[in-house]
């Protein structure tokens, strides 16, 4: 996979240049507004590869040993490859043909990468791996843990063979909400009149819940509200960060004459 191609950049693209284009192909392609899945998770790997220096300066310059373009592309000892289509990632090719004429080593340890939604991040869940040796194919079921982090791994031994497989979570940019540890941040926008006047305004929470919030009377704009304990389960217990509203003013299109006569001769008094 190209990862500059799929983002439509050239391969001296600035940081910023990459990033315009990653916001641009996510809006057009999010599974939510209708996108193709695989083609969303094509453009998230582009863009986890080329905004990051590291796997950039990997991606560019590929070591001769290893090559985990696409995290587990391709490139590994043997030649066999991940496949990740569908959700599915298929493993352990040619290995097998020439470790079989091997005397038995230590243990293999191989790496892939599953991708996941901010919301498979909140409930937690379980995915399937598909495993496809010469023999056949073999099925590993993968926890994915409650409030798990962009970036976090775990092991799985004896996958086939006595090989551990280490999978690493990569999570999709959210277009509503933002992580910040476990706290999640969302832009609210409201009326400059709203500001002054106070109101309440339906939320709807990453669980789906809705909640009314109470927005009080001469608010500044951006300024921080908080909903307790509705952002992301903390993992390993019980408790959830927080969920901030930024609010974000507006001008209403059409505002009554007589509220902007009001509001000049307020202006006038100060």
């Amino acid at each position: 996979m190209d990862h500059y191609n799929t983002l439509g950049v050239a391969k001296n693209a600035t940081p910023e240049d990459i990033k315009k284009a990653y916001r641009k192909l996510a809006s057009q392609h999010h599974p939510d507004k209708g996108g193709d899945t695989s083609t969303f998770q094509k453009i998230q790997t582009a863009y986890d590869t080329l905004s990051n220096a590291e796997k950039k300066s990997q991606y560019d310059n590929p070591s001769q040993n290893f090559n985990f373009q696409d995290f587990g592309a391709s490139g590994f000892p043997g030649g066999f490859s991940f496949n990740t289509g569908g959700g599915f990632n298929d493993i352990f090719t040619e290995f097998f043909k020439q470790n079989m004429q091997q005397p038995r080593r230590a243990t293999q340890i191989y790496r892939t990468s599953v991708v996941i939604s901010l919301e498979q991040s909140y409930t937690g869940g379980e995915q399937l791996l598909k495993i496809q040796s010469p023999t056949g194919h073999n099925m590993v079921k993968i926890d994915i843990p409650k409030g798990v982090h962009d970036g976090s791994q775990i092991r799985i031994s004896d996958v086939l063979d006595g090989a551990t497989l280490i999978v690493e979570f990569r999570i999709q940019k959210h277009l509503k909400f933002d992580r910040n540890g476990n706290d999640l941040y969302c832009t609210l926008p409201i009326s400059v009149l709203d500001l002054v006047v106070g109101t309440t305004i339906e939320f709807t929470t990453i669980s789906g819940t809705k909640l009314l919030v109470t927005v009080p009377p001469s608010m500044q704009p951006h300024m921080q509200l908080k909903i307790a304990g509705q952002g992301m389960p903390i993992n390993g217990s019980a408790f959830y960060g927080d969920q901030i509203l930024l609010l974000k003013p507006f001008v209403p299109d059409n505002i009554d004459t007589s509220i902007i006569d009001s509001i000049k001769q307020a202006k006038a008094k100060t």
